[in-house]
Order: C-alpha cells, then structure tokens, then sequence
C-alpha cells in the first residue's frame, strides 16, 4: 500500500488492523516469521472459500463484526471503511449496520477492494435491502481469491455503487489511473488540506 498511502497523504490516514483468528499451521507461509498469518472468516475448518455457503463459518458472529474495528471507529474526523486482503466480509456487514443506524460505526463510506457477499444464511439479512452508503468497489478481473463476479455482487447490494475494474489480480492497485479514481472518489469526504 506504499505508493496509495502517499497519494492520499494529506486526505486519509490508512490503519490497519489485525485479523482475530491465528492460521491453522502450514496454511499460509510468512517468509519472514514476524507476522503470523491472521484470518477473520472460515468457511469450513481452517478453510476459505468466498463463495462458499458454510452453515456457521468460523468469526462470522455479529459480535465479531463490531470488536475488530471497535478503536479506529472512535477516531476523531469522517471515518472510513477500506476493506482489502483478508478482512473478509466485515466491512460490508459494517455498512449495513450503519445504514441502518447503528451508532458503533461512524463510516462515511467504504472503499471494498475484492469484497464480497457472507453466503452464510444467518447472514442473509445484511443484504436484503440496499445498503445506503457512498461505496468504491476495486474488482481484480483476474483475482483468483475473490473472483470478480463476487465482488460485482456485492456492489449490486449498494445504492449507487461506483465501481473501479482493473485487468490484475488480488491486490489493491495503485497505477495512475487507479490513484485518480480514488482521489476522486475520497475527495467527496476527505478533501485535501488547506481546503
């Protein structure tokens, strides 16, 4: 996220936060050992598969939807929802709860970069009415983790969606052509200092 970070420099602040859940084993290797690999949703034991409909997937509880993001939410200024690698379904959950009111998550937007839809059924109800808040969706045409349909989905769940495509894979870019579009899009709630 280097290169996003300073074009938004001045216009947000990105804060990232950990996943709850430690990675069975052997699941993902960290070449580096200093971060174990974190996930925030199962669909199967210690498995992944966004399209999937588990039953009950593991960090799917409504309680886990709020506790993860509970301290940036209290930050002062508009906040922001921005969803990327392995935050799973959360942030649009986090969406619907504060289209609907809920007062624990002062989002003024969200950008979902390689979001998608919970398939779980105690989760159907997140989605059953148009989620009313500005969103940017970044759909990876070649993303082999959360495949482009999935994260089209998920954009057809929001009132007035606008929706960024790019020929890659799963990975926030961050060409020209992407930076404009997100400076275009957060000006609309972080304008640049001095203005």
């Amino acid at each position: 996220t280097g290169a996003l970070r300073k074009a938004l420099r001045g216009r947000a602040e990105l804060v990232a936060i950990d996943a709850p859940h430690p990675l069975p084993a052997g699941a993902e290797d960290d070449p580096d050992g200093d971060d174990p690999p974190r996930g925030w949703w199962f669909s199967g034991p210690g498995t992944f598969e966004a399209g999937g409909a588990a039953a009950g997937p593991a960090g799917g509880r409504k309680a886990e939807v709020a506790r993860p993001g509970a301290r940036p939410w209290r930050r002062r200024g508009r906040c922001g929802c921005w969803r990327c690698t392995g935050t799973g379904r959360a942030p649009a959950m986090v969406c619907a709860l504060r289209a609907r009111g809920d007062p624990r998550f002062p989002v003024a937007f969200a950008v979902l970069v390689a979001g998608f839809a919970s398939r779980a059924p105690a989760h159907g109800h997140f989605y059953r009415e148009p989620i009313a808040l500005p969103t940017l969706h970044v759909v990876g045409d070649t993303d082999a983790v959360i495949a482009a349909p999935l994260s089209r989905e998920l954009a057809r769940c929001f009132v007035e969606p606008v929706v960024l495509t790019h020929p890659g894979g799963h990975f926030i870019p961050a060409a020209a052509a992407q930076k404009k579009a997100y400076l275009e899009f957060l000006e609309r709630f972080c304008p640049a200092q001095g203005q």
